[in-house]
């Protein structure tokens, strides 16, 4: 089940989110957060754009696993970009080529489309494959490489962007 998000998913999103940070080049955020500091972030951006969670269900239950999420940020703050949004797409680990993230993003720009957003950027860490062919899938296509612009783990890394205009 898709859904929009909310503060209380705030540990459950933590889980999925600092595997990333901790293992991975995925995000080039270093720091472990915190579930206050994910409910901070949920509240801030689903007051403004989609914020969506994965839920799977036990069947007789009312209770959940969230196992992903995705939402649209601001993408610079000069008030010229106000109609282009950034995506994030996260899936826990170990549960990729089971529909999650396409099924996140079709929702996710279903949602968006409903907006005034008018341009979508996807800033992805390279390597990315699995990120690269799930935007691509959708009509991003990538239209800039930034050599060496993140470092992690004591390497440099380069960061590409892709995009889709909505309107």
């Amino acid at each position: 089940m898709i859904r929009p998000a909310s503060p209380a998913d705030g540990a459950a999103l933590c889980a999925i989110y600092n595997y990333y940070i901790e293992n991975t080049i995925v995000t080039c955020e270093e720091t472990p957060i915190n579930a206050a500091e994910m409910e901070d972030r949920i509240r801030k951006i689903s007051a403004k754009y989609p914020y969506l969670v994965w839920e799977e269900k036990a069947s007789g239950t009312g209770a959940g696993e969230i196992n992903g999420y995705a939402y649209v940020n601001t993408w610079k703050e000069r008030s010229s970009y106000r109609y282009t949004a950034e995506l994030s797409i996260y899936v826990r680990n170990g549960l990729h080529d089971r529909g999650i993230g396409r099924a996140l993003m079709e929702r996710l720009l279903e949602e968006v489309r409903k907006t005034d957003i008018h341009a979508l950027v996807a800033g992805i860490a390279l390597p990315n494959d699995r990120s690269i062919m799930l935007h691509e899938k959708y009509g991003f296509k990538k239209i800039a490489q930034f050599l060496e612009t993140g470092y992690k783990f004591g390497k440099w890394l380069d960061i590409g962007y892709w995009e889709l205009i909505l309107k």
